[in-house]
């Protein structure tokens, strides 16, 4: 029997399976790369140093004076010794001497208003008292030419050449000229008191400053009504406001419960919002005896011992009172620290500065412990962020970072 030969014809190579081959091999080449990638990144961050987290402090300038504040309070500034200024007259408002922050000496005209009417009737008054002068003046010599007379008529009676009847006759015209001295004299004294009362109207035309001291606001203008009572419809009544800055305070509220720490005399320090790197010494003058039933506090006068011409009423405040009496010397700023954030490293001392992401070995010398920062001098500026008890291992150049609080 003879063998059938195989159908080679049907034998052949696919050639669309070729393209799926590559694809796959190309496939894991590319994600050979990114493993290997992904390795060299992580190999790299592991590399590379991590910054240390931190705790950190500020840099704060502090006052030796603070060592002895026993208690603080808030306030204000306010003036012992002010007015609000107003005429005794109604009238317009005819002059206007001063602006906000002029200063006037006690006595000095501020404002006038119109006096025409006032100063003719003043005019007339002075009119009278002269008039009534000249009748005194000539009921005195009414009197004198009775008095001679009746001197006369005495001698004449005694000779016995008049009668009894006509030295009476001179008697009673002597008597009737010391009458008409009187009542002119007493007219005299009526137009007196006229024309001062008429004086006075003038003056109170004049509105003048009581006291030294400086105008705060004014609430008139020239060609404004002002009259004592400023019901008025368009009238005004206080023309300008003044205090007398020698008189400056401050008033703050002490707590019920921290009465016993205060007392009349006490020494105190203050700091004003406006001034914060001045600190004025002053005392409690006196504290009011009462106490502010809806807020608890009682009211606390601290006088300045020394005036400051920036110092102005209403300025915000707040006061140290302190344990006893501090010297200029201790009023000086001081740069300090926390306690824990100076170490020693090489047997020196220093604090870790953070600039720019890195703790940066700052070498300080310490001074006055002040509560619970310590006063240093170094290469420190206040504002400035230092590491607060830095590790051992913490070295200068280091990175850090600060940690959220």
């Amino acid at each position: 029997m003879t063998a059938t030969p195989p159908d080679l014809s049907k034998l052949r190579i696919d050639r669309d399976l070729a393209p799926i081959r590559r694809r796959r091999r190309r496939k894991w080449i590319w994600l050979a790369a990114i493993a290997l990638l992904v390795i060299g990144i992580a190999a790299w961050q592991l590399a590379q140093p991590h910054p240390e987290t931190v705790q950190t402090t500020p840099v704060v300038t502090t006052y030796p004076s603070q060592r002895y504040v026993v208690l603080n309070a808030t306030g204000y500034v306010v003036a012992q010794r002010k007015a609000a200024i107003s005429s005794k007259a109604t009238g317009r408002l005819e002059w206007l001497g001063v602006a906000e922050g002029s200063r006037v000496k006690a006595g000095d005209v501020i404002a006038r208003i119109d006096d025409r009417d006032v100063l003719a009737q003043s005019q007339s008054a002075e009119a009278a008292v002269r008039a009534a002068r000249a009748n005194v003046r000539q009921a005195e010599v009414e009197r004198e030419n009775a008095q001679v007379e009746f001197g006369r008529n005495q001698e004449l009676v005694g000779k016995g050449f008049i009668s009894q009847s006509a030295l009476d006759t001179a008697k009673a015209r002597l008597d009737r000229a010391k009458a008409g001295v009187a009542s002119a004299q007493a007219n005299l004294n009526v137009a007196i008191a006229n024309a001062r009362n008429a004086q006075v109207a003038v003056d109170y035309t004049e509105i003048r400053a009581p006291f030294d001291g400086v105008i705060l606001s004014k609430s008139a203008n020239v060609g404004d009504l002002v009259t004592p009572f400023s019901n008025a419809t368009d009238s005004k009544g206080a023309v300008v406001s003044m205090a007398d800055m020698s008189t400056l305070e401050v008033e703050a509220d002490v707590s019920e419960a921290s009465l016993a720490k205060v007392h009349v005399g006490q020494p105190a320090e203050i700091v004003l919002d406006a001034l914060p790197d001045t600190r004025f010494r002053g005392h409690i003058n006196r504290m009011v005896p009462t106490v502010d039933r809806a807020k608890a506090t009682v009211m606390t006068k601290v006088q300045f011992d020394k005036i400051d011409p920036r110092v102005l009423p209403e300025m915000s405040a707040k006061v140290s009172f302190l344990s006893q009496e501090v010297t200029p010397e201790q009023q000086k700023p001081l740069t300090a620290v926390a306690k824990d954030a100076i170490v020693e490293r090489n047997g020196k001392r220093v604090v870790f500065v953070v600039r720019d992401g890195r703790a940066v070995a700052v070498p300080v010398t310490k001074g006055t412990v002040i509560g619970d920062t310590v006063a240093i001098s170094g290469d420190l500026k206040t504002g400035e962020k230092v590491v607060d008890k830095p590790s051992p291992k913490l070295a200068s150049g280091a990175l850090v970072k600060t940690a959220a609080k």
